[in-house]
């Protein structure tokens, strides 16, 4: 990559990510890292999007077998049900 062609941007981060990227600054490693995942989520790569959708079906099982959602009923619909269906919506088609 030639770094005559490189153009700064500037990101807020939460501070969790920020230390984590602190860190992997030392080992010059940073830079690369956001440009792949920038690229990646850019470009609709398709490692991107089944990472992304695994990640979201995980989370909504994870919510759908929650015992305590399911006890609590919101018009005659259990909050775990609720709560699943939102968060399917987020799956990239």
């Amino acid at each position: 990559m030639d770094a005559k062609k490189l153009i700064p941007y500037s990101v807020y981060l939460p501070e969790k990510q920020y230390l984590k990227l602190r860190e992997a600054a030392k080992g010059r490693k940073a830079s690369g890292i956001i440009r792949d995942a920038i690229t990646m989520a850019l470009d609709g790569n398709d490692a991107y999007t089944s990472g992304y959708n695994k990640a979201i079906k995980d989370a909504a099982q994870m919510v759908y077998d929650c015992k305590e959602a399911q006890m609590i009923a919101i018009k005659g619909k259990d909050l775990g049900s609720i709560l699943t269906e939102q968060i399917e919506a987020l799956e990239m088609k």
